[in-house]
């Protein structure tokens, strides 16, 4: 983070994703603790737990915003990810 506002000065906004489990979860936990934003998915991540597989993105998603509420952070709505990250949105895409 450090480095990033060195080169980009305050207005800039930063995620981070870790792939499989426990890395997803551990490093949402750390990029919300420094004010990041957090993507998760079962393209890179299958388990809730270790004993547990996930059946959805959902129940990551789930799993996630549990996190972010131990640090006081809001989750966006699906329109505000898709401003953020200017995404069409369903009714806008063919399939």
């Amino acid at each position: 983070r450090r480095t990033a506002t060195e080169l980009f000065g305050e207005d800039y906004t930063w995620s981070a994703a870790g792939v499989g489990y426990p890395a997803e979860y551990h490093l949402a936990a750390m990029c919300l603790m420094l004010g990041g934003h957090v993507r998760v998915g079962l393209e890179d991540n299958l388990r809730l737990s270790r004993e547990k597989r996930a059946d959805t993105n959902a129940e990551l998603v789930e799993k996630a915003v549990a996190l972010g509420e131990m640090f006081d952070r809001e989750p966006a709505t699906p329109d505000e990810a898709r401003e953020a990250f200017g995404l069409k949105g369903r009714a806008e895409v063919a399939f």
